[in-house]
Formats: structure tokens, C-alpha cells, sequence
């Protein structure tokens, strides 16, 4: 697993590689222009 990234508030997104839900790739740098919400959400069923 990769060290954390702390970002300021209007700091540029670090390039993000990831599986969307449905399986399809999602690279952040394709979307390079347009606004994109990421959310992120503890693993299912633990606590937090």
C-alpha cells in the first residue's frame, strides 16, 4: 500500500488508477478538464 496523500483545499488530485463499480477501469487524467467527484467510504461492515 502507498504512503497517504494529504492535499490542500484547491491542490491538484494526484493521478488516481483505480476499478470503478461494474468493473470498468477509471484513470483520473482522462477526465483532465472536467469536474469529478471521488468519495471514498470505509470498507463495508467495520466500524467508522
Amino acid at each position: 500500500m502507498s504512503e497517504p496523500v494529504l492535499l490542500e483545499a484547491g491542490a491538484v488530485a494526484p493521478e488516481i488508477d483505480a476499478v470503478a463499480t461494474g468493473g470498468e477501469a477509471f484513470r483520473l487524467s482522462d477526465h483532465s478538464g472536467k469536474w469529478v467527484v471521488i468519495y471514498f467510504y470505509p470498507r463495508a461492515n467495520t466500524p467508522g
